[in-house]
């Protein structure tokens, strides 16, 4: 079975801000290069969606995965789509996403 994969509107703000932060410190190129890497890496999920760790939540359904040492993807796992729900980078932390997620 193939998941459908679903870039919610945090995810795309996220890869706009990375394009632009890459864009600034190295070039146009170098930032659509690492942008596109991302997105390869979110929309293999349609395959083996389970990837990654799960959040530790009364859902299960929420899992984290790491990209090339630096960023990590937050996504959600339905019963026929995955859903990029943030990109983080550098260490930010995850933890104010998932209590407004998760209604604590």
């Amino acid at each position: 079975m193939r998941y459908e994969v679903l870039f919610r509107p945090r995810a795309r703000k996220d890869l706009i801000s990375l394009y632009r932060y890459f864009s600034k410190q190295a070039s146009p190129r170098i930032a659509a290069n690492y942008i596109g890497r991302i997105e390869k890496a979110c929309l293999s999920l349609a395959s083996l969606p389970q990837r990654g760790t799960a959040v530790p939540t009364h859902v299960s359904v929420l899992r984290t995965m790491g990209f090339e040492g630096r960023a990590t993807i937050l996504f959600g796992v339905g019963p026929e789509r995955v859903e990029i729900l943030r990109v983080y980078y550098g260490g930010q932390d995850l933890g104010p996403e998932l209590k407004r997620l998760l209604g604590i």
